[in-house]
């Protein structure tokens, strides 16, 4: 199977949450839970199968909750926390039974050799965002995150380009998902990809603790984008009397002002991140044949590691 020249960006966390909610529970003969990881592999296994990519990233949260971003928004994921810890990242509000897989899917991808990229104070967005920006290939990022739709563009010269940044988006499941591009952005929300992050502040998000502006919802938010730009043109209209904006509308985004200050900051995914930009070519046969063997039979992995395993044999 020939290889494109493409990256494959995966949000890891992503793809493993939803292999542990949409699959049944799965034990190893210990009697643990394995249907995340057994779910996790196969995913990488379609997706690398479908779009043969030369590079592949797990991409990983080493803070899934960055205080900088607390800080700014201190509703930001609040209601995920289970316990605050002090000097540390919160602890996360995750299902026993998934949190036992999260070890053994980073010892399963090590044996394998495939890369897991991660960096202090940031989320896997944020190491999706600097590996996808001036990364001199087109890239696929695999997600269930409408955040990164900020992320599309479909290169200077069309599809293939080396700035091409497309998402896979897996929010129907693997099986059935979306390829987004600044087309299908344009059609679903009416701005354009690179207006999303101003759309997202805008129009808040629940799942993420971000308010938005009270009253200001998808429509609203599409509208204001088109007539004035970005979210800095929309502000200066706010306190401009002679701009074209309804009075409500106005007041809305006078009354938000605190929240419009510091919120794009925590939208806006990093792209400066000071982390690895090589060693992600897919490997053709583990790195650790035997400890990968070791770990399909003490976690019941035989058929998802031999069917990853044969796909990525067949990229030789």
């Amino acid at each position: 199977m020939p290889r494109t020249d493409r990256l494959m960006l995966l949000d890891t966390a992503s793809m493993y949450f939803r292999a542990f909610f949409g699959l049944p529970e799965i034990l190893a003969p210990d009697g643990t839970p394995v249907n995340a990881v057994r779910g996790l592999l196969d995913f990488i296994s379609r997706l690398v199968e479908q779009y043969e990519p030369r590079d592949l990233v797990c991409c990983w949260d080493d803070d899934w909750r960055p205080q900088w971003r607390v800080d700014l928004v201190p509703t930001y994921k609040a209601h995920r926390v289970v316990e605050v810890v002090a000097g540390s990242a919160d602890v996360e509000e995750v299902p026993d039974p998934l949190e036992v897989q999260v070890p053994i899917i980073r010892d399963v991808l090590a044996a394998l050799g495939i890369a897991v990229v991660g960096a202090p104070e940031a989320e896997a967005d944020d190491v999706i965002g600097t590996l996808a920006t001036d990364a001199g290939q087109p890239v696929d990022v695999v997600t269930g995150d409408r955040d990164l739709f900020q992320l599309v563009h479909d290169g200077s010269t069309g599809a293939g380009s080396a700035d091409e940044v497309r998402i896979l988006y897996i929010a129907r499941g693997v099986g059935n998902h979306e390829r987004v591009t600044e087309e299908w952005v344009r059609e679903k929300y009416a701005v354009e990809a690179a207006q999303y992050a101003d759309f997202a502040t805008l129009r808040g998000d629940t799942s993420d603790g971000l308010p938005g502006v009270k009253g200001v919802g998808e429509k609203t938010a599409a509208t204001l984008l088109q007539r004035f730009t970005d979210l800095d043109g929309i502000r200066t209209a706010a306190s401009d009397p002679e701009a074209d904006m309804a009075p409500g509308v106005r007041a809305k985004i006078k009354a938000s002002a605190d929240y419009l200050a510091v919120a794009p900051e925590v939208v806006a995914v990093r792209r400066t991140l000071d982390v690895p930009r090589t060693g992600f070519t897919l490997p053709t046969e583990p790195a650790d044949a035997a400890r990968l063997s070791a770990l399909a039979a003490e976690y019941n992995l035989e058929g998802p590691v031999e069917r990853l395993t044969t796909v990525l044999a067949s990229l030789a």
